[in-house]
């Protein structure tokens, strides 16, 4: 059986209930945009796709070998943007900003996910937390006076002890997430 899978940093409540409100004041635009529930965000460090059960296993040790190469470190959730551009916004996120072990840790699982076969992503890391997808030009300019009114604003700090390996389940509802495993950063050993 093959499973959907993803690398991630999983968010503490804190930062879901602040990101929560920020939606709930971006709906108040009525702009058409697909939604993502609060409690499915999290931090993306690698997309895998489909992965056969099998191959958990060797994933999961490669993981807990990168885990011990990086010690936890804080992040900070801060600004409000859109992606490609502000004139034509098609995803509403929020940045995420850290420190050098951020984008060295996603480095290294981007190579080694490589060596065991997945493709490489093309596009540079951008450490970001989606909100939502734009649909159409319903509320648009209002949506993005709103969003620029968030550019500066600070949404909270977390402190990274662990990665996590995800399995999504696409349903009509939405994707359901599910960890697989839990590796903690620093000295290794995580738990399945």
């Amino acid at each position: 059986m093959s499973l959907r899978c993803f690398i991630a940093v999983e968010l503490p409540e804190t930062v879901k209930i602040a990101l929560n409100n920020l939606q709930e004041e971006l709906k108040k635009t009525e702009a058409d945009v697909k939604w993502v529930r609060p409690d499915g965000m999290h931090l993306t460090l690698k997309f895998l796709g489909y992965v056969e059960e099998e191959n958990i296993k060797e994933i999961v040790n490669t993981m807990d070998r990168i885990c011990r190469e990086y010690p936890p470190f804080n992040l900070e959730v801060r600004g409000a943007g859109m992606f490609p551009n502000i004139r034509a916004p098609r995803v509403l996120w929020v940045s995420v900003e850290g420190n050098n072990i951020l984008a060295g840790l996603q480095a290294a699982i981007e190579k080694e996910m490589a060596s065991l076969g997945f493709e490489k992503e093309d596009r540079p890391f951008t450490a970001h937390l989606t909100l939502g997808r734009v649909k159409s030009f319903r509320g648009r300019e209002r949506l993005i006076e709103v969003m620029q009114l968030h550019k500066e604003d600070i949404f909270g700090f977390m402190e990274v002890k662990s990665i996590s390996l995800m399995k999504s389940d696409l349903r009509p509802t939405g994707a359901q997430y599910t960890r697989l495993a839990e590796l903690t950063l620093g000295q290794g050993g995580g738990n399945v």
